[in-house]
């Protein structure tokens, strides 16, 4: 149980209560996913709060795959980043901001050539 299964095997393993197991997933590596089986909301609560993983499916597994419009990726370890849906666009491109002074600006007011207003203001800063 040191790497991911991709396979038609479950490995089982008994713990005496839920902080334990919430200690043991934290001992290792950041899940790719979190899948809690429970209709306690209070325990599927306290998992995902204290539980950092990628994405998670309560009650079931590997549907959030499934949903277009929300984020699937990893978080540590189990890669970084988004694909799906609006956060999946935004990590595979490259957003390239232009930006336009306007013709008329107040911070052409600082460049040369100075003009009388500017030697006056200056004098009357340095008197």
């Amino acid at each position: 149980m040191q790497r991911e299964i991709f396979g038609p095997i479950l490995p089982l393993v008994a713990y005496r209560g839920l902080d334990e197991v919430i200690e043991r997933i934290n001992a290792g590596p950041r899940p790719l996913a979190l899948y809690p089986f429970s209709n306690d909301t209070a325990r599927i609560e306290r998992l995902i709060e204290r539980v950092m993983s990628g994405g998670v499916t309560v009650s079931d597994a590997l549907m959030h795959v499934d949903q277009d419009d929300l984020p699937f990726g990893g978080v540590g370890e189990s890669g970084m980043g988004h694909y799906h849906g609006l956060e999946g666009f935004n990590t595979f491109s490259k957003l390239r901001p232009v930006f336009h002074q306007a013709r008329w600006s107040s911070t052409s007011l600082l460049a040369p050539p100075y003009g009388r207003l500017v030697d006056r203001v200056l004098r009357f800063l340095t008197r």
